[in-house]
């Protein structure tokens, strides 16, 4: 699992970058930041999944619901930081978006850090 966030943190490093040069710009996300943010949350999904698999194979010292709770809260944050992008079609929606973009690294580091208790 631990590839697959570090594919998913490097997409939001790319995407990141993208969303700078469009505030710089004064631009709103374009197509290729919209496909990228869907490749991540497609990941984000796949990353649920192994994550609840993981927890069901074995999970001594793990504490289930916040383990649960971050993996639903790294998949919830894209689509909450995009709808308000959209509402917010300035300059500031765009930060917005890449906010909530720079967050999902650091719940993986999180993620990581819950589960190295397990015993």
């Amino acid at each position: 699992m631990i590839e697959l966030q570090i594919v998913l943190a490097a997409l939001c490093g790319l995407t990141a970058v993208l969303l700078v040069v469009q505030i710089i710009r004064d631009r709103l996300a374009g197509r290729i930041v919209v496909g990228l943010l869907a490749l991540i949350e497609i990941g984000l999904v796949a990353q649920l999944v192994l994550g609840v698999m993981r927890v069901v194979e074995g999970h001594e010292g793990v504490s289930v619901p916040t383990y649960v709770g971050y993996l639903v809260g790294s998949l919830v944050i894209l689509p909450l930081a995009a709808g308000w992008s959209w509402a917010e079609r300035t300059r500031n929606g765009t930060a917005v978006l890449l906010v909530g973009l720079l967050v999902v690294p650091f719940l993986f580091v999180r993620l990581h850090d819950i589960w190295s208790t397990h015993a």
